[in-house]
């Protein structure tokens, strides 16, 4: 299957079926840390849009284990940087009709919580091809190599996804059920 049709699949598929699916469990996330010695505090997440799977109570659990929580916020060119943010921190809705931070500084995550439309079992990724997060695990990757976790839900895998010298490999995939790795 062609990445468009996956992404045409999983928009209907993770609408209709988003609200019968449990939360991500934060005792996985947290496991997947301790288990790759990740000591880093800075964890980089996401608002969720268009029926992605919600990280916002995971990013508060980690804010209250004292992580920095950044948001991406979109640049010009296809680019993004993740900036410092607080539940308590006002939002603008940016151009694509996301919630971005208006303003802060930019920190460069330790961990990547990365939305996605579907995954297969070798850790591929498809989003929404706009290209933001490759680009930017490229860009970054120069002066830190974060931990990239995609959230999914369970039903969003598929058996595989072709890729370009473009696509960033996730580290591990978590779903309401369990972690891939």
């Amino acid at each position: 299957m062609k990445k468009s049709q996956i992404r045409k699949k999983f928009f209907k598929l993770r609408e209709k079926k988003r609200e019968k699916v449990n939360l991500i469990n934060f005792d996985n996330i947290v496991k997947l840390l301790k288990k790759k010695g990740i000591k880093g505090k800075i964890i980089g997440g996401y608002y969720p849009y268009n029926n992605e799977v919600d990280c916002i109570q995971i990013l508060e659990k980690f804010k209250k284990k004292n992580y920095i929580i950044s948001l991406p916020k979109i640049k010009n060119n296809f680019q993004m940087d993740f900036i410092q943010w607080s539940p308590k921190d006002p939002l603008v809705v940016n151009k694509f009709g996301i919630p971005e931070p208006s303003k802060g500084n930019i920190k460069l995550p330790d961990i990547l919580l990365i939305p996605l439309l579907s995954f297969d079992i070798k850790l591929n990724r498809v989003g929404y091809g706009g290209g933001f997060y490759d680009r930017y695990i490229h860009k970054i990757k120069k002066k830190k190599k974060p931990l990239l976790i995609g959230l999914a839900y369970s039903f969003q895998r598929v058996k595989k996804i072709s890729t370009n010298k473009y696509d960033e490999k996730l580290d591990f995939v978590v779903t309401e059920r369990d972690f891939l790795e």
